[in-house]
């Protein structure tokens, strides 16, 4: 059976890889890891169908264990991150599987701190205690309630500075950003949002909540050109992550959205460091030298790229998956934050495909995924792929004088995933049709 326990949360299919005979484990093992009896540690949910008695199980460990859990209800991960700054507490822990389908669980952790709790700051030790079923009860555990939507919005709201009016459809997938958005839309003037799947329903019953897959944007890309809308935005299902349509309908690549925004923060404040990961195309860390900025890769996961940007005091960091951190939004990521920048971007703009249309010097197949019997063997051959040097940072990564690709094992589900970029067309198609023989082989 998969393990949960991943490079940078917990996930697993419920209730088979995690239920709550596990999650009251992971509470009890959490709280003693993190050295949390008697701190107060924020605690969030989604609205997947499993996550309120996860949520229950988890917390009746740490209260058992003498913590004070500060709940702040249903809400997005990126509103539990403000909250948990908001109100102050030793960090924190989000009940979701994010962008999972119905069938998943899950559980973020951050530490005291704000630290991200992964692969090597945390996540062995807290799995260790939790398979031991070690508990350590102590006093003064309670449950206090905490609502901050309103705080949230106000501080997404904060960024609008628009240079005209936009129209925008945004296909909120069944999870948390509808929610997010009834209390912001009062607080952005200038903006005319077409709502799609808002209501909160983990059972997704429009289309899985993971906007980097084409036929989940199907309607959301049909819609803008109908509505003749500015652009469209799709969210996962927690929040995080935020994916563009230009105004005709086309896809807009989730590393291209992080050039438009690394183009931003260069142009408003300065030099400064810009986060990138591996997948990205060139041309990410082409403009940002080019616009005087540092460009810092990493290998992919939420904690891996907080740890990073905060190395290099880093203005954002943006991921192939359509994750967008911001220095000013505690270095965490925040799929609605991204959205009102790029507003504000594209509303300077004649439109979001011209803004787009100069980066796409490259020619990038986009994250293709393989099902493989074993992930370690499949990345071994491929160290072996000739004609280019190979890098080990996250996965395996060739880089040849005209193409380069990254396979790297899923942290969140059984597949490896390539992702392959050429200087041309042709290019690309020859060298991935070899990489694909090499997988498969």
């Amino acid at each position: 059976m998969p393990d949960p326990f991943k490079a940078y949360d917990i996930r697993g299919v419920y209730p088979q890889e995690l239920d709550e005979d596990l999650a009251y484990h992971i509470g009890h093992a959490t709280a003693q890891y993190l050295n949390l009896a008697g701190k107060r540690f924020g605690v969030g949910r989604d609205m997947r169908e499993s996550s309120p008695t996860l949520k229950s199980a988890f917390v009746r460990g740490l209260v058992e264990a003498g913590v004070i859990v500060v709940d702040v209800g249903m809400v997005s991960t990126p509103a539990h991150t403000h909250a948990c700054h908001h109100l102050g507490t030793a960090g924190g822990a989000q009940i979701t599987a994010s962008h999972n389908p119905r069938q998943y669980g899950g559980i973020k952790i951050t530490a005291p701190g704000f630290k991200p709790v992964g692969a090597g700051t945390g996540m062995e030790q807290i799995e260790a205690l939790a398979r031991a079923k070690s508990v350590a009860k102590r006093p003064g555990g309670r449950i206090d309630e905490a609502v901050t939507i309103a705080a949230y919005a106000d501080l997404i709201a904060a960024q609008l500075r628009l240079k005209r009016p936009l129209k925008i459809v945004v296909d909120g997938s069944n999870g948390m950003v509808g929610t997010i958005f009834q209390h912001l839309l009062p607080r952005l003037p200038g903006v005319l949002i077409v709502p799609m799947y808002f209501d909160p329903d983990g059972r997704f019953p429009n289309h899985d909540a993971n906007p980097l897959k084409l036929e989940n944007l199907a309607a959301l890309r049909a819609r803008v050109v109908a509505e003749k809308a500015d652009f469209g935005a799709a969210f996962d299902g927690d929040g995080d992550r935020c994916a563009l349509v230009d105004e005709t309908g086309e896809f807009v690549p989730c590393d291209l959205t992080t050039a438009l925004l690394a183009r931003h923060f260069l142009e408003t404040e300065g030099p400064s460091a810009i986060v990138y990961d591996l997948r990205s195309s060139k041309a990410v860390p082409e403009l940002i030298r080019k616009l005087g900025g540092t460009a810092v890769e990493t290998r992919v996961g939420h904690s891996f790229i907080k740890k990073t940007m905060k190395e290099h005091h880093a203005a954002m960091a943006g991921e192939l998956s359509g994750h967008y951190y911001f220095r000013d939004f505690y270095g965490a990521d925040s799929g609605l934050y991204a959205f009102i920048l790029l507003a504000n971007i594209i509303s300077g703009a004649g439109n979001l495909s011209s803004l787009v249309k100069p980066l796409c010097t490259y020619f990038h197949t986009g994250e293709i995924n393989f099902k493989v019997r074993d992930a370690d063997a499949t990345l071994a051959r491929l160290r072996a792929f000739p004609g280019g040097a190979v890098s080990e940072l996250d996965g395996v990564t060739v880089r040849g004088p005209d193409w380069w690709f990254n396979l790297r094992a899923s942290n969140t589900e059984p597949v490896v995933r390539l992702n392959l970029e050429a200087d041309s067309a042709v290019r690309r198609d020859e060298m991935l049709a070899k990489v694909k023989a090499a997988i498969t082989a």
